[in-house]
């Protein structure tokens, strides 16, 4: 039963048997109603024809032959109570009635009798109602045969209409299924139902999503591969030089190697994480707080910062909450704080701060503040796109870490947006996240 049109055919069938039935059932009762009353005008208009033309002589009776004697008895009652006259002879037959309609109960049958007075006497036309229902019966059960008839052809006819009428959705289907896997192109929905075309659309939405997320995904593959081949020449050229070093120059060439390995196994990690964001990897969204989220991620990179000889700070974390993925906001702020120490000259700064934004909603912000080279205006736009980096800019970076801050931003609701530093110097990052309390 999890078919629509076999649900569909099943409901329509059975309410069809069931008014069906229903008006079966009551056109049985008005006929047998119906037959009942004519009857009851029969003994009526037998007993009012008698009536007129039978006379009543002492020690004898003249009934006429257009009484038909085998539906009906006659019985014809003197003024003094006396039965003068009965048409058929009967085992038990009904005793004196009134005038009018009546029903007499007698010791082997039920009577329905009609009477009517005369001059001299009172004559009784009485029927057994065993003949009278027999015959009701049968005139009501030919009232049924239209309903024998129409009900199993009206059942025919929905079954048929229920089958052309789920032809397009049966036909849609078997298109999906002849779809091959790589096949993401939308389908043709204009000649579906008003109802199942929400569904076609819905679909082609979903589509169109996928063909971006492949597309996306090719891109990144290609973007990978490019990316992955300088760096492992590279690797592959310093292997060689160690093996070719001698002994006074072998250390200096371990240490770039290692320095490549290094570089490399960021890259990859940063790979990773961008292909874990592309696909939805993230763990479950719980409440954070916000300025101690911040606290250890800058103590983590600490010792980088002493290594670099940058000046690595809080100015100021204000209390606030934001509801998302611990890790994934880690990955965020770290990928800020790598860029801010990573771009600024020894003997910098690096400023972080952590505020609540008053608004409707409410904001968690966080600024990472650098007294490094900055970033033109007009790149600072490109930046987050994937591997793109600052033509003229010194460093190892694989431009990842701002592509990565971007898409966690986006997933959190929040967004980061660069701007220069205090004075027009260096180069300040902005991560706006909603609050999740009240202050």
């Amino acid at each position: 039963m999890t078919s629509l049109r076999n649900r569909l055919l099943i409901g329509l069938v059975v309410a069809v048997l069931l008014v069906g039935s229903l008006g079966a059932g009551l056109s049985y009762r008005i006929a047998r109603s119906e037959a009942d009353a004519f009857f009851d005008a029969q003994l009526r208009d037998a007993a009012l024809l008698l009536r007129d033309e039978v006379q009543v002589f002492p020690g004898g009776v003249r009934v006429p032959r257009a009484v038909p004697e085998y539906d009906f008895i006659v019985q014809v009652w003197s003024r003094d109570g006396v039965r003068v006259y009965l048409s058929r002879p009967y085992d038990v037959v009904p005793g004196l009635t009134g005038p009018g309609l009546s029903t007499v109960r007698t010791r082997s049958a039920s009577w329905r009798v009609f009477g009517v007075e005369t001059g001299s006497g009172v004559i009784q036309v009485a029927q057994p109602m065993e003949v009278r229902e027999r015959r009701a019966a049968r005139l009501a059960l030919r009232s049924l045969a239209p309903f024998a008839v129409l009900v199993p052809t009206l059942s025919i006819l929905i079954a048929w209409i229920v089958a052309r009428t789920v032809r397009p959705v049966r036909g849609f289907a078997e298109a999906l299924r002849r779809r091959r896997p790589d096949d993401v192109e939308p389908f043709a929905v204009a000649g579906l139902p008003d109802e199942v075309r929400p569904v076609g659309e819905a679909l082609n939405d979903l589509l169109a999503r996928l063909r971006a997320a492949l597309d996306r995904e090719r891109s990144f593959l290609a973007d990978a591969a490019h990316e992955l081949r300088t760096p492992l020449t590279a690797l592959d050229l310093q292997a060689q030089a160690v093996v070719d070093a001698r002994d006074g120059e072998r250390d200096a060439a371990i240490g770039r190697l290692r320095a490549g390995v290094a570089r490399v196994a960021r890259l990859v990690e940063q790979l990773l994480a961008i292909a874990r964001e592309q696909h939805g990897a993230a763990a479950a969204a719980a409440l954070l707080d916000l300025d101690e989220l911040v606290r250890r991620t800058v103590a983590d990179f600490v010792p980088l910062a002493e290594a670099a000889g940058i000046d690595l700070g809080i100015e100021s974390a204000d209390p606030v909450r934001v509801t998302g993925d611990a890790d994934a906001l880690r990955r965020l702020l770290g990928n800020l704080l790598d860029n801010a120490i990573r771009y600024t000259p020894a003997g910098g700064r690096v400023d972080v701060a952590v505020a609540r934004e008053a608004g409707v909603p409410a904001r968690a912000v966080v600024t990472v503040t650098d007294t490094g080279p900055g970033i033109p205006p007009d790149q600072r736009g490109r930046v987050f796109d994937r591997f793109h980096r600052v033509p003229g800019t010194a460093g190892t970076g694989s431009g990842l870490g701002l592509a990565l801050a971007r898409s966690i931003a986006g997933r959190h609701g929040g967004e980061v947006l660069l701007d220069d530093g205090p004075g027009g110097r260096g180069l300040r990052a902005v991560l706006r996240l909603p609050a999740a309390d009240a202050p």
